[in-house]
């Protein structure tokens, strides 16, 4: 069993078991506990991280599979093109929360519908279809720019 627990400003996914052990560090001299999936704005506002992927990929709702083309364009942080768009949930809605896949079904990130599934098939090509939130390149775009915070 799992659990969700805020540690400063940050929420972290951690095994109940080890949460238990954590008890016997203080609060300031703890630094992390889990895996941090996301955090709170100075405005209060919740902000997902691409750590978060596997945990929200195994219960979406609505998904977007991108064409091969495509998977490196996301994977530098470029939104979804109608021209890149694979296949997408039936009934997505416009200004929703999706995981973008891979046609192999390998989640690559997340984002938000620019349009929705019926809206989507008389787009233009090159109309954004799903905006960027965040991918798995981002490992690689902040270890280039700091090394010492990428993980």
């Amino acid at each position: 069993p799992h659990c969700f627990r805020l540690q400063k400003d940050r929420v972290y996914y951690v095994r109940e078991s080890v949460m238990r052990r954590a008890t016997s560090v203080q609060r300031e001299k703890l630094a992390a506990l889990g895996v941090c999936i996301g955090k709170f704005t100075h405005g209060g506002n919740f902000h997902l991280h691409i750590t978060a992927l596997d945990l929200i990929a195994s219960h979406a709702k609505y998904k977007v599979w991108v064409k091969p083309s495509s998977e490196m364009s996301f994977l530098y942080g470029n939104h979804v093109l109608k021209a890149g768009l694979g296949r997408i949930t039936d009934g997505t809605p416009q200004s929703q929360g999706v995981v973008v896949y891979s046609t192999s079904d390998l989640p690559l990130g997340f984002g938000i519908t620019a349009r929705s599934t019926f809206d989507c098939r008389s787009a233009n090509p090159t109309d954004i279809v799903v905006l960027n939130q965040a991918d798995i390149g981002q490992y690689l775009r902040s270890e280039e720019n700091n090394p010492a915070s990428a993980l």
